[in-house]
Order: C-alpha cells, then sequence, then structure tokens
C-alpha cells in the first residue's frame, strides 16, 4: 500500500465542460468500448469517487440506518469476492475468463441481500444511480493523451491506484488490456 497513489482531482473544464468531448461509445466494438470506459474510470477516478460520495452523504442523510446497511453489504459482499476469488485457484480462474459474469453475480448477490432488508430504494438512490451516471460518463467521454499515458502507467504497474485496484479485483483491467 506504500505505492498507492491518488490521481489529482480533475478541473470541471476537462471532466464535463468547454474542453469535455464526448460521442457515442463504439457499441459494435466491445473491446474498444471497454478501453475507453477503463481509461477513463482510471483517468477521472478523484472526480467520480467525489461525486460518490456526495451522492452518499446526501442518501445518507435522508436515510441514515438504510444507507449504513446498504454500504455495510456492498463493502462486505466486494472484500467477500475478493477474499474468495483470490484464494480460490478454479474460482479466480473463472473469474479471469468471465468478468463480466463475476461483476453480475456480485451486483446480483449485493442487490438480493440488499432487497431482502427492504432498502432498495436507498440502494438505488445512494449506489445505483450515481454508479450509472460514472458508467455513462465514462462510456460518452472521449480519452484524450493524458488519459491514455495515465492508462498506460497503472497497466505497466508504475502507479497503483484505487480505481485500479477495484477494476483488477473485479477482474476488468485485464480484459481491456487484451
Amino acid at each position: 500500500m506504500d505505492d498507492l497513489e491518488i490521481p489529482p482531482l480533475r478541473s470541471m473544464n476537462d471532466f464535463v465542460l468547454e474542453s469535455a468531448r464526448f460521442s457515442a461509445p463504439a457499441v459494435g466494438n466491445p473491446t474498444r468500448w471497454a478501453n475507453r470506459v477503463i481509461d477513463n474510470l482510471l483517468y477521472y477516478q478523484t472526480n467520480y469517487f467525489l461525486a460518490l460520495v456526495i451522492l452518499f452523504l446526501i442518501v445518507g442523510y435522508i436515510n441514515p440506518v438504510q444507507m449504513t446497511w446498504g454500504i455495510i453489504i456492498v463493502v462486505g459482499s466486494f472484500l467477500g469476492f475478493c477474499y474468495w476469488t483470490s484464494n480460490k485457484r478454479d474460482v479466480n480462474n473463472f473469474k479471469k475468463e468471465h468478468p463480466v459474469i463475476c461483476f453480475i453475480g456480485l451486483a446480483s448477490f449485493i442487490w438480493l441481500l440488499i432487497y431482502l432488508l427492504g432498502s432498495i430504494l436507498v440502494f438505488f438512490w445512494g449506489i445505483a444511480v450515481p454508479m450509472t451516471l460514472i458508467v455513462i460518463h465514462a462510456s460518452l467521454r472521449m480519452r484524450n493523451m493524458k488519459n491514455k499515458m495515465s492508462k498506460k502507467l497503472e497497466s505497466l504497474g508504475l502507479k497503483r491506484t484505487p480505481m485500479g485496484i477495484i477494476l483488477f479485483n473485479i477482474g476488468l483491467e485485464e480484459q481491456a488490456r487484451s
């Protein structure tokens, strides 16, 4: 964890305003689309985490108990998934071969637990909507040269960031590299 680097907060001008360029993703080319999303997730991760925290705080202020349960379930499920996939060779191989299936399975498991606790609306507004907005922004935002360089440094292992660790544990970063 000593080599963990927190990228800088990108300016609003670069993130969504004047210099930001948006276009429809290459839906016909899933590899190219995945590369765009992962590049943007890595480059704008501080902005995305900040937006997520702000929305968490707003929803948490309105429904603190349900939001706390939602956070406990999401974090606990993710840590359990990481532990399980790192200690079981067969499961780890499956995660590497089918990262999207693993991600959908993890998301479904989290949704089921939150549904059983009756906090589905809090989950929806506090977690699902912000994450959907992040994926939409990452899909539509065109990459720039700084963005591509940042991803290369991350993929070479020269720097480690929180989003890089999350994507690696889910198995999505390796998918985009190939």
